[in-house]
């Protein structure tokens, strides 16, 4: 392939996952505000206009900020890549830093100084976001004070952790031969494994608190529901959501012997026992159907496409010249592969990502149909429904933008669902 080809590709292929997006989000928001002044007649009973109208001016704020952060993002791409960005800092560094402290310090640079660059261009849409948008909604808790000491931990923990599998990967790239990509995926699915194990007991509670959860007579309740499935874990625990944000979650975390329950705080003060049992047993669904076993057989998958596909984009000249980038010639070139390779496949994958979010819908259901087993279906779909409120969750989405993004099907397929799982089937 040609350099000026692979341009052109490129160049296509960012701007038209850049109109479909712009499509998609204006579709969904005229959608939103054509239905904005009635709540639907399923949930007219349940859901106050109130509710639905905020739910509503909710998702038009975030739309409307969403097309700017999309134009922008689109940019910095365009900045990064064809218009020479990683090309200046790649040179400015190889020439200050490689010739005194060597190729491996001066790509791990490279890594730094374009991660601490792309954060400082982020930071202003997500200081936005969280204290304008979030907080004009009541769903912002955090203070300045903790933002600030969020973002210090998360460089110090990026950094810990970051730099060092970085510096593994580059040396695999450098050392291992043809073969080196094989090589660097077997490293980076490892440092994944250990991550799902280490994360519950190291890294969260850095950011977090969390605490056995209290109330007996819910714990005893859960313990029930899991060992009915059939789930062993670790411990049940509450964490506090509530310092940062109004949403409500609960989830599994860890992997293998690791396996926790987690509740936000938030989620226990809005749903009763039989409905946070519910919604435990949903998530169980997904443990019971392997959904996550299978997703983890599904990256190992495609990271491995990924790696071997690298491999081969590395070493073309075509590759680096194609996206803005002139190869060295007295230095290595990993460092500089990776990040193009980083940024130039999610323009590429956008336009498979409705496959993932079908399936991902796909597992909602199978999940809610086994919670109906083991818990009840009518708990669930009140749990649903207060979540959807809380949360200023759209009631009337974009059928066709559902079909692209969501991961979760819409609240109206979902307590339909439920509905038909909750009728008795003729024997």
């Amino acid at each position: 392939m040609q350099a000026s080809t692979l341009t052109l590709v490129f160049a296509a292929a960012l701007l038209a996952s850049l109109g479909v997006k712009f499509w998609l989000a204006t579709r969904q928001m005229r959608h939103v505000a054509a239905h904005r002044n009635a709540v639907p007649p399923a949930f007219a009973a349940t859901i106050t206009l109130a509710a639905h109208q905020r739910a509503a001016d909710y998702t038009l704020a975030k739309g409307r900020f969403g097309l700017l952060t999309m134009a922008f993002g689109a940019a910095v791409l365009l900045g990064w890549t064809l218009l020479g960005g990683i090309d200046t800092l790649n040179a400015a560094l190889r020439d200050a830093v490689q010739p005194r402290w060597g190729d491996m310090v001066y790509q791990l640079a490279l890594f730094v100084c374009f991660a601490l660059i792309g954060g400082l261009l982020d930071l202003p849409f997500e200081l936005y976001s969280t204290f304008r948008i979030e907080q004009q909604f009541g769903f912002n808790r955090m203070t300045w004070k903790l933002y600030v000491a969020d973002m210090l931990k998360g460089l110090i923990v990026g950094a810990l952790i970051g730099l060092p599998i970085a510096a593994l990967m580059l040396w695999i790239m450098g050392a291992a031969g043809g073969l080196w990509w094989l090589w660097a995926w077997g490293a980076w699915m490892g440092f994944n494994l250990l991550v799902l194990v280490l994360y519950p007991t190291v890294v969260a509670p850095l950011f977090n608190k969390f605490v056995p959860l209290a109330d007996e007579s819910l714990k005893a309740r859960v313990q029930a529901l899991m060992a009915r499935c059939g789930f062993a874990a670790k411990g049940l625990f509450v964490m506090d959501g509530s310092k940062r944000s109004a949403h409500a979650n609960a989830y599994f975390t860890g992997f293998g012997a690791s396996k926790r329950v987690v509740f936000f705080d938030t989620l226990l003060n809005k749903l009763s026992p039989g409905e946070v049992e519910a919604v435990l047993a949903h998530e169980l669904g997904h443990f019971k159907h392997k959904h996550v076993i299978k997703r983890i057989a599904s990256m190992f998958a495609i990271s491995l496409a990924g790696f071997a596909l690298l491999g081969w984009l590395s070493t073309q000249v075509w590759f680096y010249a194609g996206l803005g980038v002139q190869p060295s010639a007295g230095a290595p070139n990993d460092a500089v592969a990776l990040l193009l390779f980083l940024l130039v496949t999610p323009v590429f994958g956008y336009f498979v990502s409705p496959l993932f979010a079908q399936l991902s819908r796909r597992h909602e259901f199978e999940a809610d149909a086994y919670a109906c087993q083991q818990a009840s279906g009518g708990d669930l779909a009140s749990a649903l429904l207060k979540l959807h409120e809380d949360n200023a969750s759209t009631l009337t989405p974009d059928p066709v933008y559902v079909r692209f993004y969501y991961s979760h099907p819409p609240a109206s397929e979902r307590l339909a669902a439920l509905a038909r799982a909750a009728v008795p089937q003729p024997a």
